[in-house]
């Protein structure tokens, strides 16, 4: 009876603000140690990071990189905001040399985003793309760990990118904001 109960009931959930969550962060209800990201409003447990993952992350941070000098960032599994109720983790953000000191760096700001998914696929594919194309980020690759395919996404529109390819191992990838930089999935992956 009580099930039955449940499965009928209007639920409320409540949806967080990118304030609400650095408030719980403050007082430390959620610390550095909390492997959580907010997206679209909702706290979202991230999945522990393996060794494959974290290679793999290693060596696009690595391939992109353009040093101090360049005109862009390489930032590492750090925060973005999108809008007021979304702060994801990317594995891989490109973005415009500023100082973030005291913001983070927003869609004007944002070049590149890279996902690398081993047990996380069907939520970057179905969540996190979704949320970065409603907030226009211009380009974001998904790198399937499991088995090296890289997917291309480029041409927000909506909940969805307009332009999707899939490369083969071999071809050059570059980013469309970021002329002389390029990774092949070959190189990736040696």
């Amino acid at each position: 009876m009580l099930e039955e109960a449940r499965e009928s009931a209007v639920v409320q959930y409540h949806r967080w603000s990118v304030e609400e969550y650095h408030r719980m962060a403050r007082s430390g209800v959620l610390d550095e140690t909390d492997r959580i990201e907010l997206i679209d409003g909702e706290l979202i447990d991230m999945a522990p990071i393996g060794c494959k993952h974290a290679f793999l992350v290693d060596r696009l941070a690595e391939l992109l990189g353009g040093g101090p000098r360049a005109s862009y960032m390489v930032r590492v599994q750090n925060p973005i905001q999108l809008g007021d109720n979304s702060e994801p983790l990317p594995d891989i953000s490109l973005v415009t040399r500023n100082n973030y000191l005291d913001r983070l760096p927003g869609p004007p700001d944002i070049l590149l985003i890279v996902e690398v998914s081993d047990s996380t696929l069907k939520y970057d594919r179905e969540v996190k793309l979704r949320c970065y194309a409603r907030h226009g980020i211009p380009e974001v690759w998904l790198l399937d760990a499991n088995t090296g395919e890289m997917t291309v996404h480029r041409e927000p529109a909506g909940n969805n990118y307009g332009l999707i390819r899939t490369p083969a191992a071999v071809d050059a990838i570059a980013p469309l904001l970021v002329p002389g930089v390029f990774v092949t999935p070959t190189e990736l992956l040696a």
